[in-house]
């Protein structure tokens, strides 16, 4: 059973790539107009206030992960419906546990004390190649190769083959468009069965020869008496790949974007008081992170948000929307690292579907940021950069393809 992929065309048409990139103005008029509201053209609910949006990301007793339609356009295998506890990922509580038990084994505090360093030298080689008072593409140079080298290194894939499998990724998490939907899936099917190919012998070695990496935590993870067989480890490992390089590339892009454009005098703030580094982390998750969004199926007829929503209806919650809502945050329109609650953002999601790689990702965004500060004292943006042509389509909205600045020691 192939689930419906829910096209964000159908529920909102933007007249550039540039507005989508950042949806402010929809955003603003949504939650003052429509906070709550029905789409015919995609047959969903969309809610867009703060406590809207966490209470049905979070609530599983009205609301449920599972259902025969979806937002994401991500795949991880060919039938997306296989009987295994990848699958579980996304049912609810209490059918959920051992998958995110077995998942969370790779993703302990432990982990990531351990991965700090690897992450670091990854970040300091990358910004050691560059040369001050010269054009530097951030997408090029970090946006994309850092997270594809931190997950080979963490995972424990080899090093040499990190291009083939972000390829594998940049197909996998293509969005669906009506017209190529089919040869858009027979390319995500090929990709799986070639990720499957690749990656079935590297796990039958490490059965033999555990090591320090994640690959090798799957293989070790066990709960109540169950453990993961190999399809199910690949399947693990193509979903944490997929989030772990193109979300994380994106959410680096738009950062340096951020500190480039929306507030000029950040940058140089940041490289005077690096304490404040995690304060920007989460600020830029809570602003920049817009095109967020996560679906969920009534489970029983309500009227919780006022309107009669019923058994089977699809509502989409939208994380950006409620990162900008005013009753939960001041002046929210405002991109502003000093703002004391940022931390609250819904960008990760809620409850229990929470992204188990949120540190991760905080952790490789805090890297990048320490060294390049640390490196440069000055960036400044490129006159003739145009923002439209250099954002194309991706499962996390339009992501920027080329971002030149220069920077300055």
């Amino acid at each position: 059973m192939k689930q419906e992929v829910i096209s964000f065309e159908d529920i909102k048409q933007f007249q550039s790539r540039s507005e989508q990139f950042h949806p402010l103005s929809w955003y603003r008029d949504m939650l003052l107009n429509e906070p709550v509201s029905y789409s015919e053209t995609s047959n969903t609910w969309n809610v867009f206030k703060y406590k809207d949006v966490k209470r049905v990301l979070s609530d599983y007793e009205y609301f449920s992960g599972e259902g025969d339609r979806t937002t994401t356009s991500v795949k991880i295998s060919e039938d997306n419906f296989s009987d295994n506890k990848v699958h579980t990922m996304t049912l609810d509580p209490p059918n959920n546990r051992k998958g995110r038990m077995l998942l969370a084994s790779a993703f302990t505090p432990r982990s990531l004390t351990n991965w700090e360093p690897r992450i670091n030298q990854v970040a300091k080689n990358l910004v050691d190649q560059l040369d001050a008072d010269e054009v530097i593409d951030v997408v090029q140079a970090i946006s994309t190769p850092m997270p594809a080298i931190v997950m080979s290194d963490l995972l424990g894939i080899p090093s040499p083959d990190v291009q083939l499998f972000k390829n594998w990724v940049d197909i996998l998490f293509l969005p669906y468009k009506k017209e190529e939907e089919e040869s858009i899936d027979q390319k995500k099917n090929i990709a799986i069965q070639e990720f499957f190919t690749y990656l079935r012998p590297i796990i039958t070695e490490k059965r033999s020869n555990l090591d320090d990496d994640i690959i090798s935590d799957l293989i070790r993870a066990e709960v109540d008496g169950e453990r993961l067989n190999d399809k199910e480890i690949i399947e693990m490992t193509m979903a944490i790949l997929g989030a772990g390089i193109e979300t994380t590339s994106h959410m680096i892009s738009t950062t340096f974007y951020s500190l480039l454009y929306d507030d000029k005098n950040l940058y140089t703030e940041l490289h005077t008081q690096p304490e404040l580094i995690p304060n920007a982390v989460e600020e830029m998750l809570r602003y920049r992170f817009q095109m967020g969004r996560r679906h969920r199926t009534v489970k029983k007829d309500h009227e919780l948000f006022g309107v009669k929503m019923k058994k089977g209806d699809v509502v989409i919650a939208w994380m950006g929307a409620a990162n900008v809502d005013e009753d939960m945050f001041d002046d929210p329109f405002t991109l502003n690292i000093h703002r004391a609650n940022n931390h609250q953002h819904l960008t990760f999601g809620k409850g229990a579907h929470f992204c188990l790689g949120a540190p991760l990702a905080r952790l490789e965004l805090k890297i990048v940021l320490e060294n390049f500060l640390k490196k440069f004292s000055k960036i400044e943006a490129m006159p003739s950069f145009d923002l439209e042509n250099n954002l194309t389509d991706a499962a996390t909205g339009q992501t920027l393809t080329y971002l030149p600045l220069k920077a300055t020691k």
